[in-house]
């Protein structure tokens, strides 16, 4: 499993843990995440985050 950061403010997205309060199960691949998904802290798209 793999982990994705925000470049913008560094919140990371896990897939092992998945974003619960955002309807995203545990273990939920990164390409499995919605496209229109938004960072939960600053709002910016997918695009924004690379894998760390």
């Amino acid at each position: 499993m793999n982990r994705f950061v925000c470049d913008v403010c560094g919140w990371v997205y896990d897939e092992a843990e998945g974003y619960e309060d955002g309807g995203i199960a545990p273990g939920t691949l990164w390409a499995d995440v919605p496209e229109d998904f938004e960072c939960p802290l600053c709002g910016v798209g997918k695009d924004q985050f690379s894998q760390e």
